[in-house]
């Protein structure tokens, strides 16, 4: 049974839950990530969340959102589940945005949790698994956030904020600063090359 890593207001651990029980009306507060994919023309891929899914189903969204096991290095759960949910060869993930964190809620179930973003290169083409996403999208970045911000696009809740952010940043994907780490939840185990 997967877990999930329960937090308290300070970033830090404080417990597991099964993530299939965990997301509900009154979802506790837990650690996750969320990755944006560009690859070499500064592309973004989107993915379109399976239609089963117990959150959010069929939603568009980032490339892959996840969470780090208990005690799971989070560089190595973005790989994780790149691979998992698109079948992508990656580079090392790179930390954007630390101290990300938000709620949303949609149909009764709610997501409650401290988030790092992380950009992630990548020019090969996803296979996505029907367990998790349903369709993709490779889409500019410039035209992407732009549909975002303006409400044009349908996107996930998450996936709107993060944009908002990330545009801060600058206009090229490609060349966002990689972010200090001390923004982390403190329950984040993150290994090198990211120090």
């Amino acid at each position: 049974m997967e877990q999930v890593v329960l937090l308290a207001e300070d970033g830090s651990a404080i417990g597991v839950e099964d993530k299939a029980v965990v997301h509900h009306a009154d979802t506790p507060l837990h650690l996750a990530f969320s990755s944006y994919v560009f690859d070499s023309a500064g592309n973004t891929v989107l993915t379109r969340r399976a239609l089963h899914k117990k959150t959010f189903p069929g939603l568009w969204t980032n490339t892959c959102c996840g969470h780090p096991l208990p005690e799971e290095d989070m560089a190595q759960a973005v790989l994780r589940r790149l691979r998992d949910e698109l079948g992508m060869k990656v580079s090392e993930p790179e930390l954007l945005l630390p101290a990300f964190r938000y709620r949303a809620e949609m149909d009764g179930v709610v997501e409650n949790e401290m988030c790092p973003v992380f950009r992630v290169l990548s020019d090969d083409e996803p296979v996505p698994n029907p367990d998790e996403v349903d369709s993709t999208e490779r889409v500019p970045w410039s035209e992407f956030a732009a549909s975002v911000l303006d409400g044009t696009r349908e996107i996930s809740p998450w996936s709107r904020l993060q944009v908002a952010a990330l545009v801060e940043l600058g206009p090229d994907p490609l060349a966002w600063p990689v972010a200090d780490r001390a923004g982390l939840p403190k329950a984040v185990r993150l290994s090198s090359p990211l120090q």
